[in-house]
């Protein structure tokens, strides 16, 4: 499987995807859940182990880990057990032989076939649920996870840049451009919120980092200034 371990002598950006770099609770609002619910999926044994195994405590999360939260957290909004993901990814991660199976580019591609080859081999009434929703028997997987996984760039098999707040915001994670944090077109969104909430008008902003009225909007409004 790839690790830190065989990336070290690749290429610098391969190994910033392993570095830790996010913090839970920012990692619990870029993907809509609470920090305590992902601290369970690290730690908490299910009936099949723990849902995402590898994670030291107290460390924050890698750029990979991160993308593994946003898709978990895709899994338990349409009500799939945690046991069940855990089996799920299990399978991902012995068949792609990747440490982060829900990263890679064959997870979009082939996911929905190879649930339908795990739920013969290991019944699982909550995998069925999710793959076998209408005759064409694809209906339940496109539901769950075409949205998020159109929000990623994939580069090198990776998932390697997100749209977080949505295809229609230019806000992005890439984890190669300011130290991964969320930014519009290199300006992180934390620099552009610092310079508003310090009294400075959106024309500023606009004149010394040169992006569009509308750019800096959004890179605001994921940081939670509102606008009427």
């Amino acid at each position: 499987m790839t690790t830190l371990t065989s990336v070290r002598d690749t290429d610098p950006w391969r190994r910033r995807l392993y570095l830790p770099a996010y913090r839970v609770g920012d990692v619990a609002r870029y993907t809509h859940t609470t920090a305590r619910t992902i601290e369970n999926w690290h730690y908490r044994e299910t009936d099949s182990g723990i849902t995402l195994p590898g994670r030291e405590r107290r460390r924050p999360l890698s750029y990979l880990e991160l993308v593994e939260v946003a898709i978990v957290a895709i899994f338990r909004h349409f009500g799939v057990p945690l046991a069940s993901i855990r089996r799920t990814r299990d399978y991902f991660a012995q068949t792609f032989q990747e440490e982060y199976p829900f990263a890679v580019y064959r997870f979009k591609t082939d996911g929905f076939h190879l649930l339908m080859n795990l739920k013969e081999f290991e019944p699982d009434v909550d995998i069925e649920r999710l793959i076998v929703a209408d005759r064409a028997g694809q209906l339940g997987w496109e539901r769950m996870m075409a949205d998020r996984l159109f929000e990623f760039d994939y580069e090198e098999e990776l998932a390697i840049k997100w749209h977080v707040a949505g295809r229609q915001s230019p806000v992005l994670i890439d984890p190669r451009v300011a130290f991964g944090a969320p930014m519009v077109r290199g300006i992180p969104t934390w620099v552009l919120k610092g310079r508003w909430t310090a009294g400075e008008s959106i024309e500023d902003i606009k004149v010394d980092f040169e992006l569009e009225s509308e750019e800096i909007q959004h890179g605001l409004e994921f940081e939670g200034i509102e606008f009427n």
